[in-house]
């Protein structure tokens, strides 16, 4: 091959790439591919991929003639394949029935194959040489050699037209990062030695100068304050242009909840002072929203709850969410429970990274562990310290009546949590199925309870889960989940019968029923527990692509010493996942790997979204 027919080939393999043609109709003769001379892994996987023989096979029979045509097609596309890989001597012989697409014999040939067999097509790969790359160089404004490294090229590494290309995309985008706004990387120039077998590229390179942000606008906005759209910016006029600080403005605006949509219009030219002018386009949301969600478990029986939101209370993103729901309906060991909660959302509180939530609720329910009528008022400032950690602080007051065991008791509780997060999964949503990533969170409720003999505890838990993507797809995902929690400053009996802690159930040990494990009164009814801890290792496996299968043990314990002290209870099960738009319908079968006295055999919950 001469130098100027391989600087063609790799001109082809980075312009076209692996297009395919539309497919032709149908006509009752089968065929098969095989394709030889190259083993299995990526070039194979590639060869099939740009075959229109194999991507348009299972569409159904074809004509002889549209058989022949695929086949005359295929050759240029494959080749244009191989030398993408850096194979720019390769040889691809391809044969229908045993014949040349061009040769006379084969309609005839094709016609003779009985109904019902299928004609082979056989293709033959002869790779060739690797060429790898050679001289890698710069054409065009000096402050492209700072920028180098970029590339993400060195010589002597194979001549793959997706790494030359990308190493285009790598060096505009550095420049452009650095200020260089209109900077631009034409497709590279590649002159082959065929004798070395090497490819040198060079890049044409214009990047222009360096420039600030302008002059910032907005288009779309309608009910939300533009003064308060301006504050929400991350980016300023008179910075220096840098598109990654303008993609983290745009997720910041599109993360205050009141837009649909948040986009950057950046222009192709530099305004009449010299700078790069910015256009955030914005849709908004509907001001209202009702949100419904439910679910099942034989422990609880069924829980329902409705949420009315306001998304843009005074026109800076200001949040109401007004929130009824009730549980305990077909539960028969326990009454119906019901809560109201009213929360209200300020975004950019006192600083950027900031939100002011301020709630207030009232409960009521009836549980095998307590009884409980109780009305709280709390206010939490939260923070996200970066893209993975984030933390809150508050206090809380609650006018809290329990009855236990007959005894009824009225406490005012004090309380000022502290919590701190991480979160690598890239997910914000807790519906969203997460397959890779950490999520964990320490917590510190330093409480004061007045009223009966007055206790004063801190409550400290510690809690993570982690996603490990086995197939490399998503589709098959081990979760682990893992939580301790210990009450300081007081025995168990000493604490209010709703601040102790309690194991069983969906949050802990599927199997057991919920607050069943840990201390029990002489009626086996829960009394509480001051420590608590529990482990799930979860398989979860994608079934096509609407289905899911899960298998998990759980494994836990609740206590009156510390953590990992007390007798550990174990639970296993199965379940089926349906996927929806809004997250996976879960339903989940447990069993106890050990019985408790008048216990269910087993345990089924019902619910959407994952279990954790």
């Amino acid at each position: 091959m001469s130098p100027s027919c391989t600087r063609h080939a790799l001109a082809a393999a980075i312009g076209l790439g692996l297009l395919t043609n539309p497919g032709y109709a149908a006509d009752p003769l089968d065929y098969s591919v095989e394709i030889s001379g190259i083993g299995s892994g990526a070039i194979t996987a590639t060869l099939r991929a740009s075959s229109q023989l194999v991507t348009l096979s299972e569409a159904g029979p074809v004509p002889p003639f549209a058989l022949a045509m695929r086949a005359r097609d295929d050759i240029p596309r494959l080749q244009t394949a191989l030398d993408s890989f850096g194979y720019y001597q390769n040889s691809v012989v391809l044969t229908i029935a045993g014949l040349t697409p061009d040769d006379p014999e084969l309609p005839a040939t094709l016609d003779d194959i009985p109904e019902g067999r299928a004609a082979p097509v056989k293709i033959a790969v002869t790779l060739g040489p690797l060429y790898r790359l050679g001289r890698i160089a710069l054409r065009g404004d000096a402050v492209a050699e700072r920028h180098r490294g970029a590339l993400g090229l060195a010589g002597g590494e194979p001549a793959l037209a997706a790494r030359v290309l990308d190493a285009q995309a790598n060096l505009q985008a550095a420049l452009q990062e650095d200020g260089y706004a209109l900077a631009k990387v034409d497709a590279p120039d590649a002159t082959a030695d065929d004798t070395a077998h090497t490819i040198d590229v060079t890049y044409p390179v214009t990047a222009g100068r360096q420039v600030n942000v302008g002059r910032i606008s907005f288009k779309g906005l309608e009910r939300v304050n533009e003064s308060f759209a301006r504050r929400a910016l991350t980016v300023h006029p008179g910075e220096r242009y840098r598109p990654s600080r303008i993609e983290e403005a745009r997720r910041a605006m599109a993360g205050l909840g009141v837009f649909s949509g948040v986009s950057v219009h950046v222009p192709d030219r530099l305004s009449e002072d010299g700078d790069i002018p910015l256009t955030f386009d914005v849709q908004e949301r509907a001001r209202h929203a009702v949100a419904l969600s439910g679910n099942y478990s034989t422990d609880l029986g069924i829980s329902l709850s409705t949420t009315w939101s306001h998304r843009n209370l005074f026109g800076n993103a200001e949040q109401l969410n007004l929130t009824a729901g009730g549980a305990g309906l077909g539960n028969a060991s326990a009454g119906l429970s019901y809560n109201l909660t009213a929360q209200y959302v300020q975004p950019l509180f006192l600083r950027q990274d900031q939100v002011l939530e301020i709630s207030a609720s009232g409960v009521k329910q009836q549980l095998d562990a307590y009884d409980q009528t109780a009305q709280t008022l709390a206010a939490f400032v939260r923070r996200k310290f970066s893209a993975l950690w984030s933390g809150s602080a508050g206090l809380s007051y609650t006018h809290d009546q329990t009855a236990q065991q007959g005894v009824s008791r009225l406490y005012d509780l004090v309380a000022a949590p502290v919590t701190v997060t991480y979160n690598s999964t890239g997910l914000g949503d807790v519906l969203s199925d997460p397959v890779t990533g950490l999520r964990a969170a320490l917590s510190l409720s330093p409480t004061h309870a007045f009223g009966g003999a007055g206790v004063t505890f801190l409550v400290a838990q510690a809690s993570a889960t982690t996603y490990f993507d086995i197939g490399g797809d998503g589709r098959s995902v081990l979760a682990l989940r893992a939580l301790a929690a210990s009450i300081l400053g007081s025995s168990n009996l000493g604490l209010p019968p709703d601040q102790r802690l309690y194991a069983g159930g969906s949050a802990t040990v599927r199997g057991y029923a919920y607050q069943s494990l840990g201390p029990q009164f002489p009626d086996n009814t829960p009394v509480g527990a001051k420590s608590v801890d529990a482990a799930t290792v979860e398989l979860r496996q994608r079934i096509g692509e609407d289905w899911g299968a899960a298998a998990f043990v759980d494994a836990g314990q609740a206590g009156t010493g510390a953590p990992f002290t007390g007798k550990v209870y174990a639970g296993a099960g199965v379940g089926a996942r349906y996927y929806t738009a809004i997250g996976a319908v879960r339903v989940d079968v447990a069993m106890p790997l050990v019985r408790l006295p008048g216990a269910a055999d087993f345990q089924l919950y019902i619910g959407l979204g994952q279990a954790f």
